[in-house]
């Protein structure tokens, strides 16, 4: 949705139908008579609103809370104060704490009132379409960490899980996707690339020295009936015991592997669902419960795994991730 609303918020009737009728020609105009009826239309209809300008004195409120709420939760929109008194001090502290991008006296100048709100929705433009190119690059940059984890993580299984792996990896994809794995946030104002990358690393050593102490607290799986292995399951995840199957209560045992937060250490309840699949080696079905996802055992055996199984996979869940 673009954004090409003017928010006036003014506790005079007449200057509200005045702001009005003078710049509805200029642009689409969305009034409100307080502080908490601007907060309510900015909760409502924020997508929509680029400018908002705001009388500075009115009851209950001033007019500077409103352009603060606006700075911290829609801050792409271009916020203006406006007053019939002498507030240079009240103006000047609004500016200097970024709550305002000009103060507009009254009685206004029609010429100088249209000239300001034409500059204010081009500059709300342009925040827009920044906005946009960010978001675009911030969703490519969180696909390539999905599909990076997803392939480091094919390797950590083949390096610290003995045996033949891909059965259990490609039933902790599936069930990844099943429960809804998305795109792991990172918070570029906190780390750089290579922070980034040094923190996978050590990421993906932990949870291969976790998958290996697993393996061994597991025991050999030969010989395991499917109630004995699902008691196991229960066993590593601290779950309810098995009846008739695991109740696994948190979608993140599931994804956090994958879409956990960057420089966000996995919980040990999702490196040992991981470890018990490759452990486990057999079929596995997810279904949704009330409470969580139920794991049962008894699935009919999967097709042989295609030689790009794994390609197959990212781009799935790559896609299911992003919406996209």
């Amino acid at each position: 949705m673009t954004a090409v609303n003017i928010l006036y918020v003014d506790d005079e009737a007449m200057a509200l139908k005045y702001f009005e009728r003078l710049v509805g020609p200029l642009a689409p105009v969305l009034t409100a008579i307080s502080v908490e009826e601007g907060k309510e239309m900015l909760r409502t209809r924020g997508a929509e609103i680029a400018v908002l300008v705001s009388d500075q004195r009115m009851p209950g409120a001033h007019g500077n809370e409103l352009l603060r709420y606006a700075r911290e939760h829609h801050p792409s929109i271009v916020r203006m104060l406006t007053t019939a008194y002498s507030e240079m001090g009240e103006a000047i502290e609004a500016i200097n704490s970024g709550e305002i991008y000009r103060y507009i006296t009254k009685p206004w100048d029609l010429e100088s009132l249209r000239a300001d709100l034409k500059n204010a929705l081009e500059l709300a433009e342009l925040r827009n379409e920044r906005d946009s190119l960010v978001r675009e690059k911030m969703l490519v940059q969180q696909q390539q960490l999905l599909a990076s984890r997803i392939t480091e993580l094919a390797l950590v299984c083949a390096g610290f899980v003995p045996g033949h792996h891909a059965t259990g990896y490609s039933a902790f994809l599936d069930a990844a996707q099943q429960a809804g794995c998305a795109a792991p946030a990172i918070d570029w104002r906190r780390i750089d690339h290579a922070d980034l990358r040094q923190s996978e690393a050590e990421r993906g050593i932990a949870i291969g020295q976790r998958l290996a102490r697993c393996q061994l607290d597991f025991g050999p799986s030969s010989g395991q009936t499917p109630a004995q292995a699902l008691a196991v399951l229960a066993s590593a995840v601290a779950a309810p015991a098995p009846a008739p199957g695991v109740l696994l209560a948190e979608s993140g045992t599931l994804t956090g592997l994958l879409d956990g937060p960057a420089q966000q250490s996995p919980g040990d309840a999702a490196v040992a669902w991981l470890a018990w699949l490759l452990w486990w080696g057999q079929p596995v079905q997810l279904r949704r419960a009330d409470a969580g996802w139920m794991v049962d055992l008894g699935a009919p055996a999967p097709a042989a795994l295609a030689g790009d199984w794994l390609a197959d996979a990212i781009e799935q869940i790559g896609r299911s991730a992003t919406g996209s």
